[in-house]
């Protein structure tokens, strides 16, 4: 019998607004299992990398895609892509090179294709470990993903600010060229989501304020 108070949270908005930050305290603050998408893509890239594939060779792409597997490995309270039986170290997914690629491999319809249901899946897997909902982040996650999502998040903040929060965080991509890419599926994400403008918040007053619906829901 389905659990009637599981929820699903969907987070999307641009590159350093505080989605990963806010999704990762709520997942431990209400049991959520914790889905960063952003990390599938970028093991993604990485594994096609790995291969010799590059996001101009659509062929290759494809049958790169075609002969990789999905699965999740639940460490903790967050779901961790498998690719083929095995992870790919965090420091590799991070790295300049996959930095560098991983927007043009996510650019690419199939390679978007081949993790959506995938990435669906993900509350199955909250379900079955117990958690009593899902928190996701990423990009086209409450219009593409999950657009029936108890809740829809949208975070944005200026971009000299989220610039700076990316330098701290050591990462080197360019918010206005993330932003230029992300501008044309924009208006479909910001439907129906709330909208929080995280510029001059900090991440607690950010976390209460997503926390605050999630929380009257789970004690209805």
């Amino acid at each position: 019998m389905a659990n009637p108070s599981f929820i699903i949270v969907a987070i999307d908005g641009g590159a350093a607004s505080g989605k990963s930050s806010s999704s990762r305290t709520l997942s431990e603050r209400f049991h959520l299992l914790h889905a960063d998408t952003g990390s599938y893509y970028r093991a993604l890239t990485a594994e096609l990398l790995r291969g010799g594939v590059t996001p101009t060779d659509l062929p290759g792409v494809k049958a790169a895609l075609s002969a990789v597997s999905f699965t999740t490995r639940v460490t903790g309270r967050s779901a961790e892509i498998e690719l083929s039986g095995h992870t790919i170290p965090d420091a590799e997914i991070r790295s300049a090179e996959v930095t560098a690629h991983v927007a043009p491999f996510a650019a690419i319809p199939e390679v978007r294709a081949a993790l959506l249901d995938y990435q669906r899946g993900q509350a199955d897997t909250a379900r079955k470990n117990n958690f009593r909902g899902l928190v996701m982040e990423g990009r086209d996650i409450g219009s593409k993903i999950f657009p029936d999502a108890d809740f829809r998040f949208f975070l944005f903040a200026d971009p000299v600010e989220r610039a700076r929060r990316r330098e701290q965080q050591g990462l080197q991509d360019q918010v206005a060229k993330r932003d230029t890419l992300d501008s044309q599926r924009l208006q479909e994400s910001l439907q129906g989501a709330v909208l929080i403008d995280s510029t001059h918040l900090t991440l607690a007053q950010v976390v209460e304020t997503l926390a605050a619906p999630i929380a009257a829901r789970l004690a209805a």
